[in-house]
């Protein structure tokens, strides 16, 4: 069977903060598991939210500006760098489904589950491919200037990373997520650092976004990415259940908002 011939729900764009978006993410794995309810779901973070990669040594943040500056910071299940999701300026997106019903290559999966990215950035003029790996690190601790790599990071024609993407297994579920910049706002993702080597120069250099390559607003990309991922499998319009809403809360309160788990990557559940 393909992914086509299953049900799957799409969730159009939502804003909630950085902590609840992660564990809508876990909790929607676990409905995956459990029934094989297929999740597609578009969101923004409310507000503006630093995320951790998984391994993310928390000496390299600059906590101090990240709570000056209203800027949630939590940890994802993911690994790679941090990256700054600006209410405005990122798109986000997660894809769920059951892990026996998706390819056992991690690789296959992967790029599998980008097809409906690779469609909407297509869709919003914009020429995307998966990365090569012919470009170094320039900043590790900051997801963006990293290597790049073709199992995260998709470029625009130019070379230039304009989204980063990222997959990990739950209770026999697959979640894979994803973060598009719309807009830079690259001194303010810099300054999330401690000691930010890179320049926005070199930020710049690296990074691109969808207003620079094609010019559209932020509504038309946003019905761009559902349009993609509506078609690819044939989904329809779905919500969250009150148990996973309550799930969620919970979870993120107990978990993602827990300074044990943002600040040392310890799982508290």
């Amino acid at each position: 069977m393909s992914l086509a011939d299953w049900d799957w729900r799409l969730i159009t764009e939502e804003s909630r903060p950085g902590p609840l978006n992660m564990a809508l993410d876990e909790v929607a794995a676990e409905s995956a598991a459990e029934d094989g309810t297929r999740t597609l779901r578009v969101y923004r973070w409310a507000p503006s939210t630093l995320s951790l990669g998984y391994h993310q040594d928390p000496e390299t943040i600059d906590w101090d500006f990240c709570e000056r500056e209203g800027i949630t910071v939590t940890r994802r299940p993911t690994g790679g760098g941090a990256i700054y999701h600006d209410d405005f300026g990122d798109i986000s997106y997660s894809v769920v489904a059951p892990a026996e019903e998706l390819p056992g290559d991690l690789m296959e999966s992967y790029e599998l589950l980008c097809e409906p990215l690779l469609d909407a950035l297509e869709g919003m003029g914009i020429d995307a491919r998966f990365a090569d790996e012919e470009r170094p690190a320039i900043y590790e601790p900051a997801c963006y200037l990293r290597a790049l790599h073709p199992a995260h990071d998709v470029v625009a024609g130019d070379g230039r990373k304009i989204s980063g993407n990222a997959q990990y297994r739950r209770k026999d579920a697959v979640v894979q997520h994803g973060s598009i910049t719309f807009a830079p706002r690259t001194e303010r993702h810099l300054s999330c650092f401690a000691d930010p080597d890179a320049t926005t120069e070199e930020f710049d250099e690296r990074v691109t976004s969808v207003r620079e390559q094609s010019g559209i607003d932020r509504e038309a990309a946003v019905a761009e990415l559902e349009s993609s991922l509506r078609s690819w499998v044939s989904s329809h319009e779905g919500t969250w259940s009150d148990r996973e809403l309550a799930q969620a809360r919970e979870r993120a309160r107990e978990k993602f908002e827990n300074p044990e788990w943002t600040r040392d990557g310890d799982d508290p559940l």
